[in-house]
């Protein structure tokens, strides 16, 4: 649990460049850009517009966010994940 005693709620945020603009497939897996793990979906949401922003130029530069919590424990509610973000 966090300081505050709250679950955390782990976001990944990653990117890379696609093959094509019409699916999620990756030209290179090696370069994949791991921009790190967040402890919550605020800071994540800003790490990964601070690099979409970097990338504008690049239509097939894509960065995401994946919501670990999620996958770490299935069960989690997605309205009390967003309530506890808040």
């Amino acid at each position: 649990m966090s300081e505050a005693g709250q679950k955390q709620l782990l976001h990944l945020v990653f990117g890379g460049e696609l093959a094509t603009l019409k699916e999620v497939k990756f030209r290179d897996l090696d370069k994949l850009d791991i921009v790190g793990i967040f402890p919550d979906y605020q800071s994540a949401l800003a790490a990964w517009k601070s690099k979409a922003q970097l990338t504008v130029d690049n239509a097939h530069m894509r960065y995401f966010i994946v919501h670990m919590h999620r996958l770490l424990d299935p069960e989690t509610d997605i309205v009390t994940a967003v309530k506890s973000t808040i």
